[in-house]
């Protein structure tokens, strides 16, 4: 028996339950020999595809007609039976008692983490607050403008210019929809970095002669801190709130930092290394009262959590494709026309995007962009609930197997798909290598090149050493229970090694020291400078 975990499209009805998300299907050959050698019902929540030599075609077997059944690919055959896609191959076996039993159903999860793993392919993913896998549908959307309709968005004297521009303005509004906006309100970047750049520096820039303060917080993107701090070189002033324990701004705090010259608040929707979600609505409520623009970075948030900007008062949105099973290379700034905000452009060209992000759109990223946010918009709530379930699975699970384990953030207001925990006594970057089979991270992918520990987890309080053993656990739209539990084994079997390898360095290397200080004394040796010496090099060499 072979099993494989689906990627393929979802299809939601209303006859679905809650309990059995796991449904997905395409049409019959949607994609032959292009993506999906098999058109079928797949599955994505703890589901498996299941491959096997016999068409089950027993009348008692509770199934629904397969999609790939007639495909005109290969005409293969197949069932949709108990959360399980049964296809007809003839090099596998399987019978219906197995397929009907429980056990064999988990049997085949562990399996198939199992053959990954010893096949050498590539770790199990759980990094998806540093990228999301595209979702086929995304790449389906885009692959038409690769390859056939190639023509440039802004070229208006021909059919290819037409039909290209239509799909952008489409692709803009799917955008516009999934956040409550008016198209209009849409400008293309090339992604989140680009949009806060934007937002941040082209609201300063447009205001300085009037206003010259700015707020942000301790725990922002970098590509935001050094935007501000950019902006301080040049002049401006700039107020770094602190948060509190749990993560999250002090409302109080917030209200006194503001002033007659702030011209701009930027403060994120969720956090990237621990998912604490602000409070958002209250923020843009002030900020509307005081006549203060507000920008929210929402590349974490979009697609994820219900957005309105309208309900929401925001005036600026920075947008991330890749971020939400699209493409990476675009993403957009949401700009307010009413009451409508000004700021100055940060790139000279052609004047494309009202004139504030100049050349040409890259139509296919564009076009999968829109595609994305429309899947996000239909399928959020059962995503939401995927990803809820699967997160109090593996933070229970950890919880009650590994002993001195911390959650950095608030559960209460943080977005479920992003879990940071410390692990008392292990390095970080120690149980990443440790855990080879499994796609982690210790912090945000923008600074994992930095041996510092995690400014993020610094503002919230944390020493050094609890902020070099954080781990964050990304889950996501493909996750499945097989990934998360597979994770929590390998997590409580490393975080015991290495625990124990510490403790055993530890009284080494306080036994060497006696040791050695009783050799020395024996000898007459009982120089202070000596001792200091070697005692501090003995210490900078400490496992």
């Amino acid at each position: 028996m072979m099993a494989s975990r689906c990627l393929h499209p979802p299809f939601r009805t209303s006859s679905v339950s809650v309990a059995d998300l796991c449904l997905r299907r395409h049409s019959v050959g949607l994609r032959p020999l292009l993506l999906c050698s098999y058109p079928h019902p797949g599955l994505a929540s703890g589901a498996e595809q299941v491959l096997v030599a016999e068409f089950l075609q027993s009348a008692s077997v509770p199934s629904t007609t397969c999609a790939a059944l007639g495909s005109p690919v290969d005409d293969r055959t197949g069932i949709f039976f108990i959360g399980v896609h049964i296809m007809s191959v003839s090099s596998f076996s399987t019978t219906f008692a197995d397929l009907h039993s429980v056990d064999s159903l988990t049997e085949i999860r562990q399996n198939t983490v199992s053959n990954l793993k010893a096949s050498g392919l590539k770790p199990l993913y759980l990094d998806v607050q540093a990228t999301t896998p595209m979702d086929p549908r995304v790449l389906d959307a885009m692959l038409p403008f690769s390859i056939h309709q190639y023509g440039n968005p802004h070229s208006r004297t021909h059919a290819y210019g037409w039909e290209t521009e239509a799909a952008v303005e489409n692709a803009r509004k799917e955008i516009a929809d999934l956040i409550g906006a008016d198209p209009r309100e849409i400008i293309f970047t090339s992604g989140a970095t680009e949009s806060n750049n934007l937002a941040v520096k082209g609201v300063a820039h447009f205001n300085r002669d009037k206003k010259n303060h700015i707020v942000t917080s301790q725990i922002e993107h970098k590509c935001v801190l050094d935007s501000c701090r950019f902006l301080e070189a040049e002049g401006f002033q700039v107020t770094y709130l602190p948060v509190q324990s749990n993560g999250v701004i002090d409302l109080k705090v917030f209200e006194k930092s503001l002033t007659d010259q702030t011209s701009l608040v930027s403060i994120m929707t969720v956090n990237n290394e621990i998912g604490v979600r602000q409070p958002i609505t209250e923020i843009g409520s002030i900020c509307r009262a005081r006549k203060i623009n507000f920008h929210t970075d929402a590349a974490q948030a979009v697609g994820k959590i219900p957005i309105d900007v309208s309900k929401q008062q925001i005036d600026l949105m920075s947008i991330s494709g890749h971020k939400i099973y699209g493409p990476k290379g675009i993403g957009a700034l949401y700009v307010r026309r009413r009451p409508r905000v000004r700021l100055e452009a940060q790139m000279s060209g052609g004047g494309q995007e009202r004139g504030l992000r100049s050349g040409t759109l890259p139509a296919p990223l564009v076009v999968g962009l829109g595609v994305a946010c429309k899947l996000c918009r239909e399928e959020m709530m059962f995503d939401m609930q995927h990803v809820k379930r699967l997160s109090d699975r593996l933070v229970n699970k950890i919880t009650s197997s590994v002993p001195q384990v911390i959650r950095n953030g608030d559960p209460l207001m943080s977005y479920p798909g992003c879990v940071n925990l410390s692990f008392y006594c292990v390095e970080g970057e120690s149980l990443l290598m440790a855990l080879k089979n499994v796609a982690l991270s210790s912090g945000s992918a923008c600074t994992s090149a930095s041996l510092e520990p995690s400014y993020v987890l610094r503002a919230l309080g944390a020493g050094d050493d609890l902020a070099h053993s954080s781990i964050r656990f990304g889950i996501g739209r493909f996750t499945t229970e097989a990934e998360v539990d597979y994770t929590v084994e390998r997590c409580a079997e490393e975080v015991e090694r290495l625990r124990d390898m510490r403790y055993f360095g530890i009284y080494f290397y306080s036994y060497s020291r006696s040791v050695v200080r009783s050799f020395l004394l024996f000898f007459g040796i009982n120089n202070h400078r000596f001792f200091i010496y070697f005692f501090r090099y003995s210490s900078s060499r400490r496992i």
